[in-house]
């Protein structure tokens, strides 16, 4: 029989009641017990829902309280130094407390650093190696999660993250010039362990996934692969390893992943598409897992093509070495379609979320063992669905098709260089050495969050809605004039999101209700669903930056989010290239740019956090995705007059990989994250002698914790090591919203005489 699988569910909950539990314990208002009983539940749910709609294998362990690769962590006891842990198992304090820092009973520790998980807008705590790790199995989360199941009556298939991709992930400080596959046999050790422990408890299957042979990777890296699996397979004979790879074709690697010892290889089938033939041919006697479901995005699947496939592989290999599966984790799908009431009954119809998806893999699976005829009803509705969206009028607009065409290379251009305009805009803007502002957004407040659901709900008209809003822009800017920030931001109370915002005032998109994701920790994210052609009727920020402005005599800048962030951040059409709907949001936000202009806003911000996110995962696919991601930026930007400033931010960036198409996109100010990094991240800036002004982040925003004054002046004297005075702003790493004003009013403080403090420094500096 061929069977149905899953790779990962989505841990949040239908109602995000994983965030509400993990919050409240990091409140006080609960306690760990309590805590601990809400992840059992959701667990038992997860587990159950599965089972009941047929799966015949169920992943265990991919829950979280907050990232799977900080479980990894804990498990290896991986701990850094820093956290002071010395018990046998590494407990929830010591474990938030590497997520999140901790400042209180007089301790003061830094968050371990965040960044994206490879493509995705799933954020995860990289591993801090150092020379001669010391790893042991220190957290036992993973062994009593497969007993909870077992105990269910439930057999579950255990998924690790693998121990190459851990230590590849992973970051090494300066005085760790050895190769990482130095740490190969120690971790290795501890994966023995770990594996015999679960074989004891009666596991059959263990999935591990290693998603880093998707990637480029060296031969030394290839040969630490054969080494770690084959000293696994000879110490833990009797166990089936599932390899899991996924977001692209394995490529050059197919040959060493196929070499492997393992019982069964997962292969992602919608990101690499173009692989079927070769992995069935390299399959020999492993099991072959093929992943036909979409993980990524919230589509019905196309089931007479996925059907097809794993038939092609079946006639081959037989129906014992074929598993159908979804292309990744469900993570990255929201839980369950059947609570969305309001979306457009034509458009849900074309979806599915977690909970459909699981029916998809077992429906394909049925029709494979069983006959077409055995889901006939399914298939017509599939095929049905097919049809309707490559024809439908709701998809594909005339006009939006006809101004693609007429995009011209003038439109890409600012109208004189960067040298000239820098000129230009230090006259007209006549700030300070040392610039301060923020990255837009300040706190949600229960206030704003009240405000905005009464009026969603029809409890507040329009008019008492705007008047709350503008209470809100008042009382920020009121506090940054008390604390004399340079540069005013007004701080987006009306923003549900920054992607949802645009979205919810675009042609071409359509938002669930419950759509819930999660992007790091609890903190979960609402995806738009762009179905169509996208194009802006209205302006959708002229009237509040309007209104912020009035209010100061301080420039204010007009905040938007580029078009490969609301890309990238969004649920995609799969209907059409990626950079053509992109394209399409360019051409809208351009029209809000000179909107702005028009209405007076000098400084205008557009970002584009997630460009380096979206990078292909193969390096020889990496300039037509930068020269599009760049010329779309460029379209977005380039409508404006040499005054006018163009801001942009990006998020938890690699730059050397890609520093060349940040100064090809000719922002005039870029800020990025650079808090946690301690400035390393300006290294490619410095290497590159990059010409326009930089904003390095001086606060981690991802963190409670209040940088005092030394803190971030010393950070900024790191900067000025590297980049000239003149190019530096100061600003946070990102936007404020998720944190509270008790945490940002001291924090921003501190911010503005650190930036005092350096200019007095450079003053004294330039008179010496």
């Amino acid at each position: 029989m061929v069977l149905a699988t899953n790779l990962g569910f989505p841990r949040i909950g239908a109602q995000r009641e994983l965030k509400k539990a993990v919050e409240s314990f990091w409140a006080g208002k609960s306690s760990e017990k309590d805590l601990l009983a809400a992840g059992k539940e959701l667990r038992a749910r997860h587990w159950k829902l599965q089972k009941d709609a047929g799966l015949d294998h169920i992943p265990s362990n991919d829950f979280s309280f907050y990232d799977q690769m900080l479980d990894m962590t804990a498990l290896l006891g991986a701990v850094p130094k820093r956290y002071n842990w010395t018990s046998d198992k590494v407990d929830l304090n010591t474990y938030f407390a590497m997520a999140r820092g901790r400042q209180q009973d007089g301790v003061d520790v830094t968050a371990m650093t965040m960044t994206k998980w490879l493509d995705t807008n799933y954020h995860y705590l990289v591993p801090e190696l150092t020379p001669g790790m010391n790893f042991k199995i220190s957290s036992s989360k993973i062994f009593d999660e497969y007993s909870e199941a077992k105990a269910l009556g439930i057999q579950t298939r255990p998924v690790l993250i693998g121990p190459i991709t851990y230590l590849l992930s992973g970051s090494k400080p300066e005085n760790f010039t050895e190769c990482r596959c130095t740490l190969v046999p120690g971790i290795v050790k501890a994966y023995i362990h770990i594996l015999r422990n679960l074989q004891n408890l009666g596991a059959e299957w263990v999935q591990i996934d290693e998603p880093a042979l998707a990637l480029d990777i060296e031969d030394r890296y290839k040969e630490a692969y054969k080494s770690a699996y084959k000293t696994i397979a000879d110490a833990v004979p009797g166990i089936k390893i599932m390899l899991a790879t996924y977001f692209e074709s394995l490529r050059d690697n197919t040959d060493t992943a196929f070499a492997l010892p393992v019982a069964g290889i997962h292969v992602d089938l919608v990101r690499g598409a173009d692989q079927l033939d070769k992995v069935i041919a390299k399959a020999g006697d492993k099991v072959l897992s093929l992943g036909v479901v979409d993980g990524r995005n919230i589509w019905k699947n196309d089931l007479s093509a996925s059907i097809q496939k794993i038939e092609k592989a079946v006639q081959k290999l037989g129906t014992d070495k074929v598993f159908v599966a979804p292309s990744c984790s469900l993570l990255h799908s929201p839980v369950d379609l059947d609570n969305e009431k309001t979306l457009d009954p034509q458009i849900k119809n074309w979806m599915a979320f977690a909970t459909q998806k699981v029916a998809e893999i077992v429906a394909v699976a049925k029709a494979v063992n069983n006959g077409r005829e055995s889901v006939s009803l399914a298939l017509q509705v599939s095929d049905g669905i097919v049809q309707e969206r490559k024809t439908s009028p709701r998809i594909h607009d005339k006009q939006v098709q006809e101004r693609m065409k007429a995009i011209t290379p003038d439109m890409m251009k600012r109208k004189s260089s960067f040298k000239d305009r820098q000129k230009i805009q230090h006259a007209a803007l006549n700030l300070p050495l040392f610039p301060t502002t923020s990255i837009g957004s300040f706190p949600q407040t229960e206030n704003i969050r009240k405000a905005r659901a009464e009026f969603k709900a029809g409890k507040i008209n329009d008019a008492a809605y705007k008047k709350a809003m503008q209470d809100e822009i008042k009382s920020a800017v009121d506090f940054q004039h008390g604390i004399g920030i340079d540069v005013l931001v007004h701080g987006e109370p009306e923003r549900n999101d920054m992607v949802e915002y645009f979205g919810e005032q675009l042609a071409g998109f359509v938002f669930s209700s419950n759509g819930w994701v999660q992007s790091y920790g609890s903190r979960c994210v609402k995806p738009p669903i762009i179905f169509g052609d996208v194009s802006r009727p209205k302006p959708m920020t002229v009237e509040w930056s309007k209104y912020a402005q009035s209010l100061t005599d301080k420039v204010m800048k007009g905040m938007l989010t580029g078009p490969i962030t609301i890309l990238q951040w969004s649920f995609v059409r799969d209907d059409q290239p990626r950079y053509i709907t992109a394209r399409q949001i360019a051409l809208a936000i351009r029209d809000e740019v000179t909107d702005l202009e028009r209405a007076g806003i000098r400084m205008i911000q557009i970002d584009e956090a997630a460009i380096r996110e979206g990078l292909p995962l193969r390096q020889a696919d990496y300039k037509d995705y930068l020269d599009k991601a760049v010329e779309n930026f460029r379209i977005s930007a380039s409508g404006v007059e040499d005054k006018t400033q163009i801001h942009t931010h990006m998020c938890y960036s690699d730059f050397n990989t890609i520093i060349e198409s940040v100064a090809a996109m000719d922002a005039d100010v870029i800020s990025i994250e650079t808090s946690r990094s301690q400035m390393r991240l300006l290294d490619a800036f410095a290497e590159f002698k990059y010409p326009n002004e930089i904003g390095p982040g001086v606060y981690d925003i991802h963190s409670p914790r209040v940088p005092d004054v030394k803190e971030m002046t010393d950070l900024l004297e790191k900067a000025a090591k590297v980049i000239a005075p003149r190019q530096l702003w100061v600003n946070p790493d990102c936007g404020l919203k998720t944190r509270g004003w008790k945490e940002v009013k001291p924090a921003l403080e501190n911010m503005v005489a650190a930036a005092k403090e350096m200019r007095a420094k450079t003053k004294s500096s330039a008179a010496a």
